[in-house]
């Protein structure tokens, strides 16, 4: 049978500022992210199976991606290590939902990021296809497998 392509289309807010960029992002910002996340897999052929001609159940692909991504940076600020993020710390009451990343947290580097999370947790005969993340409705950066 032809392999076939599944997305699920997720929605989060996120702020992040990128420590000692020339513009405008090097101030604390949010953006309503939108990431589409498409696996690949053949449909089940098993008559057996109560998920027969699924490549995933939709379910199953939304509870992946909420515990690792969507239920961890939704309304969280994101920063590279590299900026005074210690002084974050001392805000108690602001930045109980925060991560310190080693890289520069642009859309580009989280959808490789994100990728890496996925690849590990879905299930061994379903494939990462690619990621879309949206920082605002004109922008994107994508991760497709193809171009690993």
């Amino acid at each position: 049978m032809a392999k076939v392509r599944v997305t699920k289309i997720f929605r989060f807010e996120m702020a992040h500022a990128l420590w000692g960029y020339d513009g405008l992002c090097k101030n604390i910002h949010g953006h309503s992210y939108v990431l589409k996340v498409t696996v690949i897999g053949i449909p089940i052929e098993d008559q057996s199976d109560k998920k027969l001609g699924m490549v995933i159940d939709f379910g199953d692909l939304k509870r992946v991606v909420n515990k690792n991504i969507v239920d961890v940076f939704d309304h969280s600020v994101i920063l590279n290590k590299n900026a005074p993020v210690d002084k974050f710390l001392d805000i108690k009451d602001m930045f109980d939902r925060k991560t310190w990343f080693d890289f520069q947290p642009t859309a580009e580097n989280l959808v490789i990021y994100f990728a890496g999370i996925l690849q590990k947790e879905l299930p061994a005969e379903i494939g990462l296809h690619s990621i879309r993340l949206y920082e605002t409705v004109n922008s994107y950066a994508e991760w497709f497998a193809e171009d690993q």
